[in-house]
């Protein structure tokens, strides 16, 4: 009963790699919640006996449900605040579009939370550099070249790239674009980049 499921929580996460998200495990959170309740009201009476009884012997048993109750506190924290760092580092990954499958696997307070920090992100970006702003989730790594040859993975429909010029990304096509423009399709695997 003690802590089992909230240290639960934390190998769940550590399970999956980096840049996975699980789903977000609600029923185990519950449990958890419950079992701090369960654990304060039982302190909460035993305080109470002692105080009033005078029982010192019960003061052991309080001091290690107390301890047990800020450990499922600490772990909660964890694992929501791990969870945040990745639904982070997805913002980064894949843009301001998260794919459906990552989506699925958030609750509704982190997809709120996903939602103002792109608001935030998006609001920076604009007020640093200049008129257009400034994209700083692009080239997460410096470019060797600044044109790169792409496959099309699946029909996206019209691009426009900077010079006007409007192509036609259907799957399987091959095209030489400036590697800034192609960089979110990438990451969005609509496009792959071709290494020769």
């Amino acid at each position: 009963m003690f802590c089992e499921k909230a240290v639960e929580l934390i190998r769940e996460l550590h399970r999956m790699g980096d840049g996975q998200l699980p789903a977000f495990n609600e029923d185990g959170i519950r449990q958890v919640l419950e079992e701090m309740k369960a654990l304060y009201e039982q302190n909460q009476s035993d305080v109470n006996e002692a105080k009033t009884e005078g029982k010192s012997e019960l003061i052991p048993s309080i001091k290690f449900r107390h301890s047990c109750l800020l450990r499922n506190q600490r772990c909660i924290a964890a694992y929501l605040y791990d969870r945040l760092l990745r639904i982070r580092a997805l913002r980064w990954e894949y843009g301001s579009v998260l794919p459906t499958t990552i989506r699925f696997h958030m609750c509704a307070e982190e997809m709120e939370w996903f939602n103002q920090y792109k608001k935030s992100l998006a609001t920076y970006m604009r007020s640093i550099g200049g008129e257009e702003g400034l994209d700083i989730t692009q080239d997460m790594k410096p470019p060797k070249s600044l044109y790169i040859q792409v496959r099309c993975l699946k029909d996206h429909g019209e691009f426009e790239i900077d010079d006007g010029t409007v192509i036609l990304l259907k799957k399987n096509s091959q095209h030489f674009l400036p590697r800034w423009k192609c960089e979110q399709l990438i990451r969005q695997g609509v496009l792959e980049h071709v290494i020769s």
